[in-house]
């Protein structure tokens, strides 16, 4: 900040003269404007600042710039790879059929085009600080991440958050975040009815949605929030032949948590009907006339409920009844589909995304 003095000390024309309302020449030196910064300022052979890396939109502005010196932020161009990935992941799971009342999905973080770039994606489960600094030491351009990176409003952003700090760490590496959400969950090839398949197993069923998805384009349709079933015939299947199939479906669990009526055995329980809804599904499936609920976590009240109703509920940890489909499914869908416009495209995983939880024997500490 300039100080008092310094700012008294241009000189003026006596107060009777006509020439004060006229600045003098060093005065007029400092009222131009300052000149641009060597650093970020796009020059006329940049890649950001050529008439090649505008859009149309940006070079109509340029053109009805009065001053040909004239550059900001409008200048800056968007990655093309960056581009291809949202394009691709809107037509594999469009962002209609996301539930926007309270998701926030699509193009979180931008970047810029560079060269310097590879062309590869990390899909993930949740974006931590460790899974963003995974994707720097990958050379990754895009991360995927199921989750939403942000959910509500930011009014600063410092690293003494750990979103935060993630956040500013992707934007210096200049890394693009894209997050689909319910948008996965709820199409006809989505998370939901991959699970009920697992579920299902050998057993042929009959589908339906427990929430419908009214906004859903046809081509993804029929869509919607959570998956019911009901096995043809009335067949009665046993639950822990299911259990099993969940266990090695979603990548090799060997725990589930089940919640069972009073005096039920779960060895001999069997069941006609299921639904099932990745993550925090309870309040999709409570309403469901199902024999069986399978979800990634509920509430204690939640699991109270359930059985007082005679059903029979399985948790499998949140995250636990997501991450398997997107390693097994959404990485090799987008990398087909990226591969179509990009054949060097390549879609890579992080070895830092995993459930919180675990389950510790207490009997083995020491």
């Amino acid at each position: 900040m300039r100080s008092i003095a310094r700012l008294n000390t241009r000189p003026f024309a006596p107060l009777g003269s006509s020439s004060r309302l006229r600045p003098r020449a060093s005065q007029a030196a400092h009222s131009q404007p300052p000149p641009r910064p060597p650093i970020g300022r796009p020059g006329p052979s940049s890649q950001h600042g050529s008439r090649q890396g505008f859009g149309t939109c940006t070079q109509r502005r340029a053109s009805n710039m009065a001053d040909a010196r004239a550059w900001g932020a409008w200048q800056i161009q968007p990655s093309k790879f960056t581009q291809l990935v949202v394009d691709s992941m809107k037509k594999l799971y469009p962002e209609e059929l996301a539930d926007r009342s309270w998701d926030n999905v699509g193009l979180l973080v931008g970047n810029a085009q560079t060269r310097k770039k590879a062309a590869k994606v990390m899909v993930t489960n949740d974006l931590t600080y460790q899974v963003a600094i995974d994707a720097i030491e990958q050379d990754v351009s895009v991360i995927v991440s199921y989750h939403p990176f942000i959910f509500s409003g930011l009014k600063s952003i410092t690293n003494r958050d750990p979103q935060q700090a993630t956040l500013l760490r992707l934007a210096q590496a200049d890394i693009a975040v894209y997050c689909p959400h319910t948008a996965v969950d709820a199409g006809p090839r989505g998370l939901n009815t991959w699970l009920a398949d697992i579920i299902a197993g050998q057993h042929a069923s009959s589908r339906s949605v427990a929430i419908p998805c009214a906004t859903a384009p046809e081509s993804h349709a029929p869509a919607g929030y959570g998956a019911l079933g009901r096995f043809d015939d009335d067949v009665a299947v046993p639950l822990p032949e299911i259990l099993k199939r969940l266990a090695v479906g979603l990548g090799g669990l060997q725990y589930v948590m089940v919640a069972s009526p009073v005096g039920a055995d779960v060895a001999t329980t069997t069941v006609r009907s299921f639904g099932v809804c990745a993550g925090s599904g309870y309040d999709v499936l409570k309403g469901a006339d199902v024999e069986l609920l399978v979800t990634g976590e509920t509430s204690h009240h939640s699991a109270l409920r359930v059985i007082q109703q005679g059903r029979t509920l399985v948790q499998v940890f949140h995250s636990n009844s997501e991450r398997a489909y997107l390693n097994l499914v959404l990485r090799p869908r987008l990398e087909e589909q990226l591969r179509a416009e990009a054949p060097a495209a390549e879609v890579v995983l992080s070895v830092y995304d995993r459930d919180p939880f675990r389950i510790v024997d207490v009997r083995e500490l020491a």
